[in-house]
């Protein structure tokens, strides 16, 4: 009876985290928009200054930028290329945030800002979704959850030799 209430708590575990991943994946979208367009609205008046002079290359910018003797001109072009680095950063970001659901979830495991995931984590908040999206994610990680402690529990106990009897396979197989 306790086994099964334990089940029952670690299948509810699994549901509340499971719930947390769209909640996280919004989150962290909309905070790369944010950067992204406070990013774009810090890069205006340089993209206005390459357009008029550069057609619009921020490249051929930044280069007349440090090819100037003046040390001001110079200092502007190291700050110039790490907004529009960044920029383009968070352009690639919100790309890969505005795709299909599994593309989101990779990108977010393998290849996201660690500090935009930094502060997404700090910043987020517990909520649970009621959205479709949610309810699968929840029912998937409490179904794997629970299937992962149970395998091993199963390995450790068999490991142990616990479960030789063959009363003790029977209840638990039953």
């Amino acid at each position: 009876m306790l086994r099964s209430y334990l089940r029952l708590a670690l299948f509810a575990l699994g549901l509340l985290v499971g719930v947390q991943v769209p909640g996280y994946i919004n989150d962290y979208s909309k905070r790369v928009d944010a950067h992204l367009l406070e990013s774009e609205q810090s890069l205006q008046g340089f993209r206005e200054t390459a357009k008029r002079f550069f057609k619009g290359d921020m490249v051929a910018l930044v280069a007349h930028y440090q090819a100037s003797d003046d040390p001001v001109m110079q200092s502007d072009a190291k700050s110039v290329n790490t907004l529009v680095m960044r920029a383009d950063l968070l352009k690639t970001e919100s790309q890969a945030m505005h795709g299909p659901w599994y593309q989101q979830v990779w990108h977010l495991s393998t290849a996201a800002d660690s500090q935009l995931l930094e502060e997404t984590y700090n910043a987020y908040t517990f909520q649970v979704l009621l959205v479709p999206e949610a309810i699968a994610w929840g029912i998937a990680c409490a179904l794997l959850l629970a299937w992962v402690i149970e395998l091993l529990l199963v390995t450790i106990v068999g490991l142990l030799g616990g479960g030789n009897d063959r009363r003790v396979r029977d209840r638990h197989w039953r």
